[in-house]
């Protein structure tokens, strides 16, 4: 098993998109990127704690590789808007991949180059650094989605990412329960 860990707005959405993902066993809410030591959904929210909101993934790259995981990852978020996704606005919200190891920081900063290189997208704001530390989100955040689905903030935003995925990425998504 492998990690990933990516910022790319609300955890509640990208939680759930990267969930429908074949290969992917966990993924787990929480904070990265900032400078206060086991912060709180209500610090991190204030933007005083300089966290991200981010998902930690754990999974197997023998079924999904790394490659994959950016592209659903730069599927599912706008990664031109500093500071927001959709409704979301805050540094908390931003567009951030934090690489667990040297391969995954160069492969991420590859294809982030070569997505403006072919204009899927014109100036990329997403932070593609070292993680320094992972700090997991309080339990209600985990699985928000699922334990939410008619949740308005979920039908409105998580729900078009899953859809999103299990369109684009048919052939990579786990089969529906």
């Amino acid at each position: 098993m492998e990690r990933a860990t990516f910022g790319g707005g609300c955890f509640w959405c990208v939680e759930a998109a990267f969930e429908q993902l074949e290969g992917v066993e966990s993924v787990t809410s929480g904070y990265a990127g900032g400078h206060t030591e086991n912060p709180t959904y209500r610090a991190v929210c204030s933007g005083s704690t300089g966290h991200a909101e981010v998902v930690q993934l754990e999974y197997d790259p023998e079924t999904v590789a790394y490659e994959d995981l950016l592209e659903v990852f730069f599927t599912i978020h706008d990664p031109t808007t500093k500071d927001r996704e959709g409704p979301d606005i805050g540094s908390q919200y931003r567009s951030a991949i934090y690489a667990h190891d040297d391969n995954q920081l160069e492969t991420a900063r590859a294809f982030a180059e070569e997505l403006e290189k072919e204009g899927l997208y014109e100036g990329i704001v997403t932070e593609i650094e070292p993680l320094d530390t992972f700090y997991e989100a309080e339990e209600y955040h985990q699985n928000y989605f699922e334990k939410n689905p008619n949740d308005a903030y979920c039908s409105m935003h998580a729900a078009p990412k899953v859809e999103k995925v299990r369109e684009k990425f048919a052939a990579k998504a786990t089969p529906e329960n």
